[in-house]
Formats: C-alpha cells, sequence, structure tokens
C-alpha cells in the first residue's frame, strides 16, 4: 500500500472539492489522499466544513461503531447536535488542526497559514498537492453584469480579481507535485484594463512554484497538448459537467498542474474522460420525501397552504383555457391528484432514496442506508402570487417540456415588473425539469427560489437546500451548518464532490503512471 498523498485544500467553502479527493480510494478501501489542511474564512462554511473533516476521522478504527450511534441518531432524531468535542476530543482535535477559519491574504491568517504549511510539507515532501478555488465574484458573469451598474467602478481596482495570486503564493511555498484549479466560466472572458485575465492567470501558473521549477497544465476533458498547456487558452480547460455523469449543467474551468522536474522523461498520453450517460433531476430529486412549501405575509398552515393552491390551480385552468389547452388539460388532471393527497409536511422526515433510473455509482456515492430522516431538508415560504406561477412553471414543464419564459406565462400571472417583457429577464422564474439535468445551482438560491423551482406542481415550491446538494452531488449523510440562506450559499459555491472524486482519480492516475515507469527503468538497469 503507497502513502497517500497529503492535500491543502484552499478557498474550502464547504468542502466539496476535499470530499471528493478523500473518497478517491484504492481497491481495499485506502484513501489515496489525506486532506491535512483546508481554509475557508466564512464561519458558516467552516462549522460545515470543521464537521466533515470531523466525519472522515471515523473511517475505519476502534470508535468507529461508538461515533456513527451519535452522528446518526443526531441526524434521523432530530436532537441537539452533540458535543463532539467531549464524546471524541482527540478526532476533534484533529478536525480544528485541518479545518481552519483564516483568510488567504490576511496578514495574520497568512501566517498562521505558513506556518502549517511548512508542518506539511516537512511530513509530506512530494507527495502533496493543492488544490482550491479562488473566489470567483468578479470573473462571473451575472458578477461582471453587476459591477457594470456600479459608479466609478474599476476592475483593476477590484482585488477579488487577483485573489488567485494567494493560490499561487502557496504553490511557491509548497511546491506541491501536482494542483487543481477550479473557477467559472467567466474567467474565459473576463478582462482587465484590456488583458484577459484568463490568459494572464494561466501563465501565471506555468511559473508558479519555486524559482526554473514550473508547472505542465493539463485539461481534464481535452488531449494533452505537445507543449506542456502552451497555446492553449482558458476555454480549453472548461468542463461540462452534464458530460460527465453529473445531474446538473454546470460548467467551470478546471486546470490541473503537473510539477516538471517530477517528470523528466514527459508526460503520459492523457485521453479525456468518456462521457457518461446524462443523469436528470427526477434520478436524484425524485425519491427525496414530498414537502409543501410555507406561506409568508399571512398566517401558515397546512390547511391554508392547501386552499391556496387549489386556488391556483382554479386560476391556472382558467387562464390557460384559450391560450395553452393542453396545460389547462393537465393542470385539471394534476388537480385531482392534488386532491387526494394528504397534505405533506414543511420538513422532510422519512427515509430518502432515489429514483431507480439513477445510475448504480451515483446512487451510492449519494444514498447512506444509514440516514432515515434526511437533513437540510425543509421547504422555504412563499407569496400567494409566486405560488400561482410557480404551479404555473411547473405544469408548463410537464406538458413541454422546458421552463416558459416571461412572454408564455399568462398576463394574469405576471408580476408586477416593468422590465418583465423587455426579454432581459426571460427566465424570471425558471422550473427544473425533470428529463434533463438541472441548470447551474448558485448562490443566488439563497436570496429567492424563483430560478429554482422544484418540478413537481404537487409541492408548489423552489428547492431546498438539500435537494441543491443532491443537484451537487452531496451525499445524504453531508450537513450544511448555519442558517437556511448559509447554508444555500455554501451549497451553491461548492464543487460538486462527485466530480471532485473523478478529477481525483484521474490526477492518481498519472502519478501511478509515473510510478510505474520509474519502476520499469530501475528494472531495465537492473
Amino acid at each position: 500500500m503507497s502513502q497517500p498523498y497529503h492535500v491543502v485544500d484552499l478557498f474550502a467553502g464547504p468542502g466539496g472539492l476535499a470530499e471528493g479527493f478523500s473518497q478517491c480510494r484504492d481497491s481495499n478501501g485506502n484513501r489515496r489522499f489525506r486532506i491535512a489542511l483546508s481554509v475557508e474564512k466564512d464561519e458558516a462554511a467552516h462549522r460545515t466544513l470543521r464537521l466533515r473533516a470531523f466525519f472522515r476521522q471515523f473511517d475505519r478504527g476502534p470508535s468507529a461503531r461508538r461515533f456513527e450511534k451519535h452522528y446518526y441518531s443526531w441526524l434521523n432524531d432530530g436532537t441537539d447536535q452533540p458535543d463532539w468535542a467531549r464524546l471524541f476530543p482527540e478526532e476533534w482535535s484533529t478536525a480544528e488542526a485541518e479545518a481552519q477559519c483564516l483568510e488567504l491574504g490576511d496578514a495574520a491568517s497568512d501566517r498562521k497559514i505558513d506556518l502549517r504549511l511548512r508542518s506539511v510539507r516537512k511530513e509530506a515532501g512530494d507527495r502533496c498537492i493543492v488544490i482550491g478555488g479562488p473566489p470567483c465574484q468578479a470573473y462571473s458573469l451575472a458578477g461582471r453584469s453587476r459591477n457594470m451598474g456600479k459608479s466609478g467602478y474599476r476592475p483593476e481596482e477590484d482585488e477579488r480579481h487577483f485573489l488567485y495570486r494567494e493560490y499561487i503564493r502557496i504553490l511557491s511555498q509548497v511546491n506541491p507535485a501536482a494542483f487543481v484549479m477550479e473557477n467559472v466560466k467567466g474567467l474565459v472572458s473576463s478582462n482587465v484594463s484590456g488583458e484577459a485575465m484568463g490568459d494572464r492567470i494561466l501563465e501565471d501558473l506555468r511559473r508558479a512554484g519555486a524559482s526554473g521549477i514550473g508547472y505542465t497544465l493539463l485539461p481534464i476533458v481535452s488531449p494533452v497538448s505537445p507543449h506542456g498547456g502552451r497555446g492553449l487558452s482558458m476555454k480549453d480547460f472548461l468542463v461540462r459537467s452534464e458530460d460527465l455523469g453529473l445531474p446538473q449543467a454546470r460548467h467551470r474551468v478546471i486546470i490541473v498542474g503537473l510539477r516538471n522536474d517530477l517528470w523528466p522523461n514527459g508526460l503520459p498520453p492523457v485521453e479525456p474522460p468518456t462521457s457518461l450517460p446524462s443523469v436528470t433531476a427526477r434520478d436524484v430529486l425524485a425519491g427525496l420525501p414530498l414537502l409543501r412549501s410555507g406561506l409568508s405575509k399571512e398566517p401558515d398552515s397546512a390547511a391554508a397552504w392547501r386552499e391556496t393552491v387549489l386556488a391556483a390551480f382554479e386560476a391556472i385552468i382558467g387562464v390557460t383555457a384559450k391560450t395553452d389547452p393542453s396545460v389547462s388539460k393537465k393542470a385539471r388532471a394534476i388537480q385531482r391528484q392534488f386532491r387526494a393527497l394528504a397534505t405533506p409536511e414543511r420538513t422532510g422526515a422519512g427515509k430518502p432514496a432515489v429514483s431507480p433510473d439513477c445510475p448504480i455509482d451515483l446512487t451510492n456515492w449519494i444514498v447512506d442506508p444509514r440516514v432515515e430522516s434526511v437533513p437540510n431538508h425543509e421547504a422555504r415560504s412563499h407569496v400567494a402570487s409566486d405560488l400561482k406561477r410557480y404551479l404555473f412553471a411547473s405544469l408548463f414543464a410537464l406538458v413541454h417540456d422546458r421552463s416558459p419564459k416571461s412572454d408564455e406565462f399568462p398576463d394574469a400571472l405576471a408580476p408586477r415588473h416593468l422590465n418583465w417583457k423587455s426579454g432581459h429577464f426571460s427566465d424570471r422564474f425558471r422550473v427544473q425539469v425533470w428529463s434533463r439535468p438541472a441548470t447551474t445551482v448558485t448562490s443566488h438560491i439563497s436570496k429567492d427560489g424563483h430560478y429554482f423551482i422544484h418540478p413537481d406542481p404537487l409541492q408548489c415550491r423552489s428547492l431546498t437546500v438539500r435537494e441543491a446538494a443532491r443537484l451537487q452531488t452531496f451525499p445524504d449523510n453531508y450537513v450544511f451548518l448555519g442558517n437556511r440562506t448559509q447554508q444555500y450559499v455554501q451549497v451553491g459555491n461548492a464543487v460538486p464532490p462527485y466530480l471532485a472524486r473523478n478529477i481525483a482519480e484521474a490526477v492518481w492516475n498519472l502519478f501511478e503512471h509515473k510510478a510505474q515507469g520509474a519502476q520499469s527503468r530501475r528494472s531495465s538497469a537492473a
């Protein structure tokens, strides 16, 4: 058994990238990567990160069974979170050392990080990698649109454009054998003062590490350039998650770097991963307990919600009878089902599952048979007028297999937005569609659910934190801490762990190829 690589996770969020790397195992179930340090500045995300670091301490060993009893009782019985530091002081201390609530670029934080990095480097030697995604708000298309609307905004003065330099600084300190950097697709087209940020970042990454060493950059979905990534642009590193077996059309830049001096005989041939069957929203959402939304701006109860939704059915049946008879017909059929259905609760008590059509590997990744009551599965409250729009959108999608545009909403359901039919916000209310991968889950889900309407009209609501987490491929036993808004932000900003595991396996295969080549050369010399 070879020793695992030590992993330093920067800008870690709730730990999606680290989760994927930590679950990359050999045929005997041994971890190929061990998370040595995770750094995250947001306090709520750090609490989630630390809890997961603690969870991983019980992979094996005599205390694992006792831990599982406490952990799953907490999840399934709805009790207060146990005092982990009292119950398992050694493992909790290890988790606190691993998951650090620090801000890269802050002088005091950097001193603490650098001290820890020296310890990691001393222990790991060359068996160390760095992963992470510098904050992306300044690069994202939505963020750039918002920034353009700010009076006096100057991109070259926005420090968020240059946080990647903190990532570069760590590379120069640690000199890892490899790194993985993730960012939004907006990085492909981002410019500052006329300079393409993508080109600058790629060149800085190539030159990273100790002086004169540098890194060869690899795209994981394109054949490797014979020039070590030179000549490639940022768009060559763009990954389409839906092509790699994820239930979400999430497009992100993923850059893998390999330290040049560790590959004296050149890189092995690297072929793009085989495209996997498409995974739909239904595959991962259909097995979760049904919920009702709450009512905001008026007294909420199961009976009041039920009457509100029944009234919404009647309104939609009436206004679509002539404009879209197929939707009106579908509304009548679903209304009959709704009348026969017991009103669901607002929180998800009940054993979670996935659709029988979900691929078995993803099913095993998400579902934990020990989870009897899935965490983070509580519906939001919505105003009655939005419930009508959510209901219409989900019915429209059942009929037309797509989300309606704003000009397809009946006038009686249109919100009082001056730009409603301008074409600039044509998908202001967007329902996810059962039959295809979901649209990109982003942190905007923390503000409202209009872009993330549940496809089931019987539930008439937006997605819960757990449903967003499933689209992001977090396992059901992964608990998000903080208030609900903070939980949504964590999920929206995360790297999908299932994708991260596949990246980890690709990186490990490169290391294995190098090790086999070295062994072959030693045998030939003998």
